[in-house]
């Protein structure tokens, strides 16, 4: 573990025992891409982290990144659907939009107009450096674009345009943080102080595999999607690759696809992925599939009943997403018009 990270888990620690006793005084924001459905692992990873945070009362954004969809690809695709089914998903999850503001990061233009003064801060060498930039680019397959060079530029904007403070994320999105904190001390040091620094929160929620054993990710197709039904859910596992090996043992190098299902029975459950493969034993791969099933979609059947519910009132969902766009469009100008006044390009 680098000095760097053992610095950042260190102020990462300190920051949520100052959350913990005055959550008034963070904002957070926080947000998907909405390239396909939301899985099991958005709901693990992030969209049950901001229902907390919501409920002890932080400032929560949550942006539906729309714009940065075509980041590493050619087409944007179905995004209005994605995103509709984004919010259906962050509202049956218990994200409640009286005090969360849903916004989606094409209605607000003075987010995107951060960029210009923003990219003046950095250097090409700065961005070709940072991991996420080489990370998504070796994903891609494709040539380096300038939206994907210009990636954390884009994540510093829509972290500021609100004034966010706090970050919660995952070790692999550290470094887009740490640009972001560098974008905003130079802007205050070059035209005055308009932005906070903004602190990285390290979430403990563990990184749930996909079916396969590798990272659930809608490009691997290894996803158990919010949205599916019971029975859509129990096709996937079902086709799950085990192995031949009839005693089920956790060991996720040797039997990814055997440990994955356990580790998602687990999360699902309550248990650890030991105990169950101990309970399991000598059923073999069948019976771990009947765990699985029975222990996921009994942790869906409320988020089901919730989004099937709000899914038979299309206006409510865009009446929210409506709404969290104006909040955020009145940030957001009240934000670009400080940034003007510091530049002195007020007029």
């Amino acid at each position: 573990m680098s000095d760097t990270f053992t610095a950042l888990l260190e102020r990462s620690a300190s920051v949520a025992d100052q959350l913990a006793a005055h959550p008034g005084r963070y904002r957070v924001l926080t947000g998907d891409r909405p390239t396909g459905p939301l899985h099991l692992g958005h709901l693990f990873g992030s969209v049950l982290e901001r229902v907390r945070l919501q409920n002890a009362g932080v400032q929560t954004f949550v942006i539906v990144a729309d714009y940065q969809v075509i980041t590493d690809r050619d087409s944007i695709g179905d995004v209005r659907r994605f995103v509709l089914d984004a919010v259906l998903d962050y509202l049956a999850a218990g994200v409640d939009p009286a005090r969360t503001t849903i916004f989606t990061h094409s209605a607000v233009p003075a987010l995107n107009q951060l960029m210009l003064p923003f990219l003046s801060l950095v250097t090409e060498a700065e961005l070709h450096r940072n991991p996420t930039v080489k990370a998504e680019l070796a994903a891609s397959g494709r040539a380096l674009s300038g939206l994907l060079l210009t990636y954390p530029v884009h994540q510093a904007a829509d972290i500021l345009f609100c004034k966010g403070n706090l970050v919660p994320v995952g070790k692999d999105n550290a470094p887009h943080v740490e640009q972001t904190r560098v974008i905003a001390r130079r802007f205050n040091e070059r035209y005055g102080p308009v932005f906070p620094v903004p602190e990285v929160l390290f979430t403990s929620v563990p990184e749930l595999p996909g079916l396969d054993g590798r990272k659930m990710s809608k490009s691997y197709g290894n996803t158990i999607t919010l949205g599916m039904t019971a029975d859509e859910t129990a096709a996937v596992i079902r086709k799950a690759r085990t192995d031949t090996d009839r005693h089920i043992t956790f060991d996720p190098e040797r039997r990814p696809g055997v440990s994955a299902l356990l580790t998602t029975a687990a999360l699902c459950s309550g248990s650890t992925p030991h105990a169950l493969a101990e309970e399991i034993g000598d059923a073999g791969a069948g019976r771990l599939k009947q765990v699985t099933t029975e222990a996921v979609n009994g942790f869906l059947a409320d988020h089901r009943r919730r989004r099937a519910e709000l899914a038979a009132d299309p206006g409510h969902v865009l009446s929210v997403l409506r709404a969290g766009n104006r909040t955020a469009n009145t940030i957001g100008d009240a934000t670009l018009d400080e940034v003007r006044t510091a530049m002195g390009t007020s007029y």
